[in-house]
């Protein structure tokens, strides 16, 4: 997972604090509302990703679900509309070196809204 924080804090300009929160954030919504077995893969392949997204649990967020839920657990942590879309674009991409243009298109394909952040 190092070298997903590195590139969002080199590409996106977030701190490595914010960007390690967002990348739990994030992948614990995608694992919640995703294919898990393909979202566990890409798990698998970070080390220190579970640990992200167990402390994702406990950032803001209201109770709500969603593509809405995430934006604003991101907000609660400091990311602003743009920073959002370049943090998630930036996974994504990462996502796809990593497991593959498929199952990354599988996760992506499965979640209602979520095309429009990437």
């Amino acid at each position: 997972m190092d070298e997903l924080l590195d590139r969002l804090v080199a590409n996106v300009g977030v701190d490595r604090g914010v960007a390690e929160k967002a990348v739990g954030i994030i992948l614990a919504f995608l694992f919640k509302e995703g294919p898990s077995d393909k979202v566990q893969a890409l798990i698998n392949l970070m080390p220190g990703a579970e640990t992200a997204m167990q402390a994702a649990a406990n950032e803001g967020g209201m109770g709500m679900g969603g593509i809405m839920g995430v934006g604003t657990k991101l907000m609660a942590v400091g990311l602003g509309m743009d920073q959002m879309k370049s943090v998630t674009s930036e996974i994504i991409s990462y996502s796809r070196e990593k497991l593959g243009e498929d199952a990354v298109g599988e996760i992506v394909g499965s979640i209602p809204g979520l095309g429009q952040f990437i």
